[in-house]
């Protein structure tokens, strides 16, 4: 008798097959039956897509240093083409899109340099990039000149940087993550913006002016918890962990607090180089997230344990040729970012958690 073939045992492996020519979403195509963080990568296009169908808010976490490591413009793509509608950050990818957006650059470097002659040319390194010290203070100072210009009063993280994008477009016209938010409406907190040297210029306003440089963070949680009160169906990619990634998932928690309709993301896509062992919540897993209520029991998720500087540019290529439809039927959340945000119309306070108007 011929034995019946395991449920476990229908789809082969495929061996992935070299063909010159090959687009970033053919490559990922044929990935998708192979193994490990191959697999997994290709996965995480058809979740992206599958958020890009659905009437949710996406949310984009960015940790690290993705900009002094050349993907700046690549989530400025994401923002512009509303592949994303809200970005959180760190204070470091912001303020190195910042000195980029301004003229200046990063630098090819080595991982293996002397760093104390390094330190003596006053060149900061980013383990193989390297930039100049002395335009970094001269980014200090850009940031706290404009501090002193705005009323001298607390600030979310995303309104200050709404108007710090601002000014930056109109005084330089350039591309990047801070103008791109600023041009398309799409929010950013940064909920660590101490930890960066935007908030040392922001320190450096309020030697210059008293009260200026005022950030409200905790005004961050509550507006963001309002938005998704008023957006109860979300969606998290993040990119290396960090402050961003527990800052969306905890988000959604604080407002399932006060609406019983909000419950966890209902898609998850992260890109992370940590291991969840050691206990940390840039490795923790999309499985951990659901334990709190983060994530919905059933979300489409997928982690890709993978550098970002390698995923980031391959599955952003593999979107910009597959998902051109998906953007077109899409009608992402409207947003309108003064001191009071809204989105589709209903206001997002900052001040106390509100039900939806």
């Amino acid at each position: 008798m011929t034995k019946k073939k395991s449920r476990f045992l229908q789809t082969p492996i495929e061996p992935f097959v070299v063909d010159a020519g090959l687009t970033a979403d053919e490559l990922l195509s044929r990935m998708e039956r192979i193994s490990f963080q191959g697999r997994n990568l290709a996965i995480a296009q058809r979740v992206w897509q599958k958020m890009l169908e659905d009437d949710v808010t996406i949310f984009l976490g960015m940790a690290g240093a993705l900009s002094a490591g050349g993907l700046r413009l690549v989530v400025g793509h994401l923002i512009t083409h509303r592949y994303v509608d809200c970005l959180v950050s760190t204070g470091a990818n912001l303020y190195h899109d910042l000195h980029e957006t301004r003229g200046q650059h990063h630098y090819v470097g080595s991982p293996h340099a002397d760093d104390a002659a390094l330190a003596e040319d006053r060149i900061d390194r980013v383990y193989d990039t390297f930039a100049s010290e002395e335009e970094f203070i001269g980014n200090d100072n850009w940031i706290a000149d404009f501090a002193v210009t705005i009323e001298a009063r607390p600030y979310t993280t995303r309104e200050f940087l709404y108007l710090l994008g601002g000014y930056l477009w109109k005084t330089t016209g350039r591309d990047g993550i801070l103008t791109a938010a600023y041009r398309a409406n799409v929010p950013i907190f940064c909920p660590a913006i101490a930890d960066s040297s935007i908030g040392m210029g922001l320190s450096q306003a309020r030697q210059k002016r008293a009260g200026a440089g005022h950030i409200d963070i905790i005004g961050d949680i509550v507006e963001s918890a309002n938005l998704i009160i008023r957006r109860p169906r979300t969606a998290s990619v993040v990119l290396g962990g960090g402050t961003p990634k527990n800052f969306i998932n905890q988000a959604s928690v604080q407002a399932e607090f006060y609406s019983d309709e909000v419950g966890g993301h209902a898609y998850a896509l992260q890109i992370v180089t940590d291991v969840p062992h050691f206990g940390g919540a840039s490795g923790s897993t999309l499985e951990e997230a659901q334990s709190w209520g983060k994530l919905a029991t059933d979300a489409a998720r997928v982690s890709v344990q993978a550098d970002a500087t390698i995923a980031l540019p391959i599955l952003a290529s593999a979107l910009a040729a597959t998902a051109r439809p998906l953007l077109a039927r899409r009608t992402p959340p409207a947003f309108t970012l003064a001191r009071v945000m809204t989105v589709d119309g209903q206001t997002v306070p900052s001040d106390r958690f509100r039900g939806s108007e």
